[in-house]
C-alpha cells in the first residue's frame, strides 16, 4: 500500500526557489540541506523531486579503492604501499 502525505500549494520565487511545505518536511523527515533529483516532462506539465542519499565522499572513495586493489590483484599486479613508493621513485 502506498501511503501518501498530501497535497499543499507552494510557489517558485523568481530565483526559482520553492518552498516545501512544513507538513510535508516533517512527514517525510526532510531536514535542511536534504538533497534532491529533479525531473521535469514539459508534456505532462510535471515536476518530481526524488529524495537522495549521497554517499560520503571517504567511503566512496574507500569502495573506488577497494575496487582497484580486487581488480589489479586478479591482474596479478602488487598494490602494496611499498611497491606503489618504489615505483613512484624510478
Amino acid at each position: 500500500m502506498v501511503s501518501t502525505v498530501g497535497a499543499e500549494i507552494t510557489r517558485m520565487s523568481s530565483k526559482g526557489q520553492v518552498v516545501i511545505p512544513e507538513d510535508i518536511r516533517t512527514a517525510l523527515g526532510l531536514v535542511a540541506g536534504s538533497v534532491f533529483a529533479v525531473y521535469g516532462r514539459k508534456d505532462a506539465d510535471t515536476i518530481l523531486l526524488k529524495r537522495i542519499e549521497l554517499q560520503e565522499p571517504a567511503k566512496a572513495f574507500e569502495e573506488m579503492a577497494n575496487w582497484g586493489r580486487k581488480h589489479a590483484k586478479q591482474k596479478g599486479l602488487d598494490v602494496s604501499i611499498k611497491k606503489i613508493l618504489e615505483s613512484q621513485h624510478k
